[in-house]
């Protein structure tokens, strides 16, 4: 019966160290994976914070682009000055006068134009291609080439729809 005592002490010693043993892992391991999380945490917060500071320079940015008046006198004058500068002839121009809208979430100033112009087809699409990419803060919506018959004594001309948006706020 001693021996058998002496046995169960010793299977009960072995048992207490090896749940000693497993405790001390499982707060270490506990320990690294609370650091792991964290670490992951702080690099993804990082990473999402320098998201945000570099969309909020790219909304700056954009509404430094819209900052400006959008006075109609001032839009026709560039519209015809991109035409004078493709070589087509402007015979027809209307404007909306100035409107407030929204564009992106943002308030704006917008004017929107709608015009015929005439000449060659490759000054016609060159036309609407200034005219997209010279207006920083303007956009064609619409653009259609009439081409006449080969017996007809019309010009080639274009219809185009644009708006040009500016920003006034803060």
């Amino acid at each position: 019966m001693v021996v058998l005592i002496a046995g169960l002490v010793l299977t009960r010693s072995k048992q207490l160290q090896e749940q000693s043993q497993l405790s001390d892992e499982l707060s270490i391991a506990e320990m690294r994976l609370s650091k792991l999380q964290v670490e992951q945490l702080q690099q993804q917060e990082e990473e999402l914070q320098g998201r945000l500071d570099e969309s909020v320079v790219r909304l700056k940015a954009a509404k430094d682009n819209l900052r400006q008046t959008v006075e109609s006198i001032d839009v026709t004058d560039k519209f015809f000055a991109i035409a004078q500068s493709c070589d087509v002839e402007v015979t027809n121009i209307s404007s909306s006068g100035i409107e407030d809208d929204e564009l992106a979430g943002i308030a704006c100033s917008m004017i929107t134009l709608s015009a015929t112009a005439k000449g060659e087809v490759p000054n016609l699409i060159s036309f609407v291609i200034k005219l997209n990419n010279d207006f920083i803060t303007g956009i064609v919506n619409t653009a259609r080439i009439n081409i006449p018959p080969g017996c007809s004594d019309d010009a080639p001309s274009v219809n185009v729809a644009m708006a040009v948006y500016a920003y006034e706020g803060g």
